[in-house]
């Protein structure tokens, strides 16, 4: 009853998933791993990170035991996904950009993908694509401001609303953009500022993202195993030492994780 579920992810973003799976699993044990030494994995080569990721967490299940892992990160997951698999004897769920759902509540047929530049230029997106919204245009744009922003939203600072705005006019600036209805948030982050999203978008539109969908996987991958009566504290493991730890400290424990190590 006492193995953890292990959440990693580059930074906080992975509360957006954590979220979720905790509403499902209310009592599970939970290490949740923000890798800042490697952070942010969006501007990372792709040969970096299928390096980095797989050996990282053959580390961490090693350390924590845990009965199931989720990379809560859409860049490390069409990257590493499969390597992560093949090296360890561990269930692992991984996370992707949600256009199967995007196309399916799409009445314009023009689909947003926001992600992080290395997630948006993947393969993996292509064949979502020609998979389930091949009769939709989708239109992408990579962003590495969106995740800073999220970052500083969590530990308490204020952010601009022209910022947000900004990082939106490169998907409606782009040819065709002004027909977009559904925006995937193909980066954990980007949920965690989907308020501010909305705001700043030129007109409504829905967005979408895979983190419910996470939770009913590790549901299922669960189903049936122990749990313990009571929630036990989450703990939150840094992979480098920073300033901004303590004012991260509340965010944290808004989802359940009040100790805090350092890898």
């Amino acid at each position: 009853m006492s193995r953890p579920i292990l959440f990693l992810d580059s930074g906080v973003g992975g509360l957006s998933v954590l979220g979720p799976t905790r509403a499902l699993l209310p009592t599970a044990p939970i290490v949740y791993v923000a890798d800042n030494a490697g952070y942010p994995y969006g501007t990372r080569s792709e040969a970096e990170i299928a390096a980095r990721v797989p050996a990282l967490l053959g580390r961490l299940v090693e350390r924590y035991d845990p009965r199931l892992v989720v990379i809560a990160c859409n860049t490390a997951s069409t990257i590493a996904l499969g390597a992560v698999r093949a090296a360890l004897d561990v269930p692992i769920v991984g996370t992707v950009p949600a256009i199967k759902p995007a196309a399916e509540i799409s009445v314009t047929r023009t689909i947003g993908v926001l992600g992080t530049a290395a997630t948006v230029r993947q393969p993996y997106v292509d064949d979502l694509a020609a998979r389930f919204a091949a009769d939709c245009t989708v239109i992408r744009h990579g962003s590495a401001a969106l995740v800073d922003l999220a970052e500083a939203k969590l530990a308490g600072a204020a952010t601009d609303a022209a910022a947000y705005r900004a990082v939106l006019d490169g998907l409606f600036g782009q040819p065709g953009g002004q027909h977009i209805d559904v925006i995937v948030n193909a980066c954990t982050h980007f949920p965690l500022v989907v308020g501010e999203l909305a705001a700043a978008a030129p007109h409504p539109v829905r967005f979408v993202d895979g983190g419910p969908g996470i939770a009913r996987r590790v549901v299922h991958l669960t189903d049936g195993q122990g749990w313990p009566a009571d929630a036990p504290e989450g703990l939150a493991v840094f992979t480098r030492d920073d300033d901004r730890l303590p004012a991260l400290a509340p965010a944290l424990a808004r989802y359940g994780l009040t100790r805090l190590a350092i890898l």
